[in-house]
């Protein structure tokens, strides 16, 4: 199985923390050696690195580590191949256009006949299962909505329902977003936690590293982290159940 990383903050904040964190577990801690990919959102561009290489040993994931690029939302993912050779275009997450917002989607899990269903206007590029998922959901969401819906929560419905469709057709670990809204999706493993003031230490399980957020942030900061495992050993994570989503913007939890 891959693992996945999430952020959604109210200011734009860096990831390097949790990255360093998740990248261990790329060929070092864990067994995720097929490749790993990150996008960190900024206005309404989104700034995408992947590689087909373990994220312990790659030096643009180094690079990452040490250049803090802030976002308000960002999605990586770590792979253990299943389903589709390790190249560079099955390396998460993918990326799409709709309502011009860039979509990004990364995903955990095997989809048992998700390539029957077909999909026109989005094409995956690469061989893997998850693509194909997020081509065909897309495709419904545009089919759905044209245009972008008129209220948040009717647009987080519909990536709830499509979420339980695919999660019937085997584990679908999910982390989706349009640039605005984080969708995470728990079929067996995902949890989050939300940092806010008062801010204290946070310590890494997969790496001898512990930084003072206290030091890092002002008290109106609100930053929540999810990922596939708790990363730090000293902070209180919720656990998700399966089968259930949550929705965060601006690192608060809407739906």
């Amino acid at each position: 199985m891959c693992e996945l990383l999430g952020m959604s903050a109210n200011v734009p904040t860096d990831i390097c923390f949790s990255f360093a964190g998740l990248m261990k577990r790329g060929g070092g801690t864990g067994p995720h050696r097929d490749g790993w990919g990150i996008a960190f959102y900024e206005g309404k561009g989104c700034r995408t690195f992947h590689d087909p290489h373990p994220s312990c040993q790659s030096e643009i994931a180094q690079l990452l580590r040490r250049y803090p690029i802030k976002s308000r939302t960002v999605i990586s993912h770590i792979r253990r191949a299943n389903r589709g050779q390790v190249s560079l275009e099955n390396t998460h997450p993918f990326t799409r256009e709709l309502w011009g917002r860039v979509w990004t989607f990364a995903h955990n899990g095997q989809l048992k006949g998700i390539k029957k269903r077909p999909v026109s206007y989005f094409q995956p590029v690469g061989t893997t299962d998850s693509e194909h998922a997020f081509c065909w959901m897309m495709e419904q969401i545009r089919m759905r909505y044209p245009d972008p819906p008129r209220r948040d929560a009717a647009l987080t419905a519909l990536v709830r329902d499509l979420a339980e469709e695919m999660g019937a057709l085997g584990v679908f670990n999910l982390l989706l977003s349009d640039g605005r809204t984080l969708w995470c999706r728990c079929s067996t493993n995902l949890a989050w936690l939300t940092r806010r003031a008062p801010f204290g230490a946070a310590q890494l399980i997969d790496e001898d590293m512990t930084v003072d957020f206290a030091q890092e942030t002002t008290p109106d900061d609100v930053v929540t982290v999810i990922a596939t495992r708790p990363l730090t050993r000293n902070e209180t994570w919720t656990v998700m159940e399966a089968g259930s989503m949550v929705a965060f913007r601006n690192g608060e939890r809407v739906g």
